[in-house]
């Protein structure tokens, strides 16, 4: 089989930033997965299960409530690795154009009272929230954008050119 792009990234290179992973054509329009990397893979600890689950709930939730954007909005979930998020939206645009969207996304789980859907009717596992971590993770991956908001390396996945030999041993360049 194939190894799919996202899978093709050299995940030993990737910081946390707003990132193009792929686009795709689908009828007469485009829709753009977005990967949310709030963690660097392999070398921070993965997202808390919990502050995860929650920071989907608010997240997806502020959203599609966003009056500029709701209608944009496709999907907003976690990545199985737990080191970020996948975002899909209608249309493709670049990184960039949506770093205020999600800037604001993550700053506005600090005003969070409560999560929302975290109840047995409206979730598949209710009990399994950590709001205070969820602020926490909100907070730190904010910060970060804020600081780091000139800096190309968030916006673009690293580029190494991956050389595969006759026999399908894959190396990087340097």
């Amino acid at each position: 089989m194939d190894l799919i792009p996202s899978f093709s990234v050299d995940h030993t290179l990737i910081v946390p930033g707003i990132f193009t992973s792929r686009t795709d054509t689908i009828g007469n329009g485009t829709a753009t997965t977005y990967d949310i990397r709030v963690t660097r893979p392999n070398r921070e600890p993965a997202v808390d299960v919990a502050a995860m689950h929650s920071l989907e709930h608010l997240i997806a939730t502020f959203l599609r409530n966003d009056p500029e954007w709701k209608d944009e909005i496709i999907y907003w979930g976690p990545m199985g690795c737990l080191t970020g998020f996948y975002l899909i939206l209608k249309g493709s645009r670049p990184p960039r154009e949506i770093y205020d969207l999600l800037l604001r996304a993550f700053r506005s789980v600090e005003k969070a009272e409560d999560v929302p859907g975290a109840t047995a009717q409206n979730c598949g596992n209710y009990l399994m929230h950590n709001l205070g971590m969820a602020k926490w993770y909100a907070a730190r991956f904010a910060a970060y954008l804020a600081e780091n908001a000139e800096n190309p390396a968030i916006f673009e996945y690293p580029r190494k050119e991956r050389l595969v030999t006759e026999d399908g041993q894959h190396f990087y360049d340097s």
